[in-house]
């Protein structure tokens, strides 16, 4: 294989992901995905914007010294001389840095965004790259909103970038505006006029706007382009990103028409997929592409008789090249605690021992209720409260009393900075009463904008996975909870999502992102 042969695989959930509207992680959790990234393979973690809060630079500075010397650590910076230096500092304890800077180059951003001319433009990409290369030798730089720049300019910035010493040129498919061919056009145009593009690799980073954002990236690959961008179930800004999982299985599946290789392991990918979508609270929909509930599923009957005679007649993929196989390891009531903790490490999570025990206690008390516990009720289980060691606020336990003759009355225990609070209140119905008795008690008056709750599993004693999405002042996040209760299920729902709105109301990001 030869490095025209091989397409690097760049990461960023934990930036451009976690800008998605709902979407916040603490560190500790940025870290567990990390780890998770790296055992998938890819080659490039963009871990955060450095300069947005202390909190995005503590957690580049995590990432970068958790990290081995297999993956470069980036963080993005704009284009001016605050961004790049803080990106820097993040970065200092990183085996493999790479600071990723970037400046809008289409009229319209130029001219409403930037307020700034395009030689000015020009001037700032020469120096934040030159900048850049002060810190790091591998500097990526970025054409924001590149599918919508002048072809000319775009190549005296490109051609600009390489001469101060950048080393990849990614161009966004910012507001995920480009159809494929356009998209080629540019790669080729770039290719054949820019005069040392040679010395760079060239970049993808495309939305998903018109549901083009994979098909625009493979189009780049053919083209020439050798790093893809991409997050973990296609998560972002707006409409997301080009999805991680369906890149990577295009590639691999179609060896006829793009012979390239890439590092990741796909067995990880179902691992990696369920252990983002649990963090951020995203659930992933059935009929998504790779890693959906219903990505290797047949109901139809003339699928099924295929399917029976040979599986190649209707998959054009294994389930288990993408880490979906049956279990060997059948869970019940007298598993014990190493059965239990290899169980999470086969369904791709990897916790702390505090965590382990809370979901070992939960699972223990789920199985005295149900028959059949099965993976997805362990991987409901593996909710906010699992994984979110250091939250402000904590469901403790909760009592409801409802039906035709009075009002619901919901008496509610939280733990909050360590120290029990508790509340009755009543409602227009359970739900109601218990969203109001935690309402009293914690330290923001968010909006539901959300509430939504779907089984995990079968019949009268499945679990219920309940979704909630709350704002205030213009931010907004999501919790997941699971339980066979549904109220309780939407407490700790509803408690999730409060503590990362706390965490998202500490930062105050820059307002000009890339994408």
């Amino acid at each position: 294989m030869t490095s025209q042969d091989y397409v690097k695989i760049f990461d960023t959930t934990l930036r451009d992901g976690e800008q998605s509207p709902g979407a916040s992680m603490n560190i500790e959790e940025k870290l567990q995905i990390a780890r998770v990234l790296e055992q998938l393979g890819v080659d490039i973690i963009e871990a955060g914007f450095p300069i947005a809060s202390n909190g995005d630079f503590e957690a580049v500075d995590a990432v970068s010294r958790q990290a081995s010397d297999k993956v470069v650590i980036c963080g993005l910076a704009r284009s001016g001389n605050a961004d790049i230096d803080r990106a820097g500092e993040a970065l200092k304890h990183a085996k493999r840095p790479r600071i990723h800077t970037f400046i809008s180059t289409s009229p319209i951003h130029m001219k409403y965004k930037l307020q700034m001319e395009p030689e000015d433009v020009l001037d700032a990409v020469y120096s934040s790259v030159a900048r850049a290369r002060d810190w790091v030798d591998d500097v990526e730089w970025s054409c924001e909103d590149g599918t919508r720049t002048d072809h000319d300019f775009m190549c005296r910035t490109v051609e600009a970038a390489i001469k101060a010493g950048a080393t990849t040129i990614n161009i966004p498919d910012t507001v995920g505006y480009t159809l494929p061919e356009e998209y080629t056009e540019i790669i080729t145009m770039l290719l054949n006029r820019v005069p040392n593009i040679d010395k760079a690799i060239l970049s993808t980073h495309c939305h998903n706007d018109l549901g083009l954002a994979v098909a625009n990236s493979l189009a780049g690959v053919r083209a020439g382009v050798r790093q893809v961008e991409c997050t973990i179930n296609g998560l972002g800004e707006r409409a997301g990103n080009a999805a991680l999982e369906e890149v990577v299985m295009a590639l691999n599946t179609r060896q006829d028409l793009m012979p390239f290789q890439t590092g990741i392991n796909t067995t990880e990918i179902m691992k990696a997929s369920r252990m983002v979508s649990t963090i951020t609270g995203f659930v992933v929909q059935n009929n998504k592409a790779i890693v959906g509930a219903n990505a290797f599923a047949h109901e139809a009957g003339i699928h099924q008789d295929g399917m029976l005679k040979n599986s190649d007649t209707y998959e054009i993929m294994t389930p288990e090249s993408v880490g979906l196989s049956e279990s060997k390891l059948v869970m019940g009531k007298h598993s014990g605690r190493h059965a239990f903790r290899e169980k999470l490490k086969e369904l791709g999570f990897d916790l702390g021992q505090n965590a382990v025990e809370d979901v070992f206690r939960r699972f223990k008390d789920l199985a005295d209720k149900k028959k059949n516990v099965y993976d997805e009720d362990i991987i409901a289980l593996v909710d906010d409260e699992a994984v979110r060691g250091n939250d402000t606020v904590k469901f403790v336990s909760l009592r409801i009393a409802c039906g035709s003759e009075e009002p619901p009355q919901a008496d509610l225990v939280l733990e909050i900075d360590g120290e029990q609070a508790s509340a009755s209140t009543s409602g227009d119905g359970p739900v109601d009463a218990t969203f109001n008795a935690i309402k009293q008690l914690i330290p923001v008056q968010p909006h539901l904008q959300l509430y939504q709750v779907h089984a995990v599993t079968h019949g009268t004693d499945a679990q219920a996975e309940v979704t909630v999405r709350l704002e205030q002042d213009g931010r907004t996040t999501n919790g997941q909870g699971a339980d066979t209760d549904t109220m309780v299920a939407s407490a700790r729902a509803y408690v999730a999502a409060v503590n990362k709105l706390i965490l998202k109301m500490e930062k105050s990001a820059p307002s000009a992102l890339s994408a």
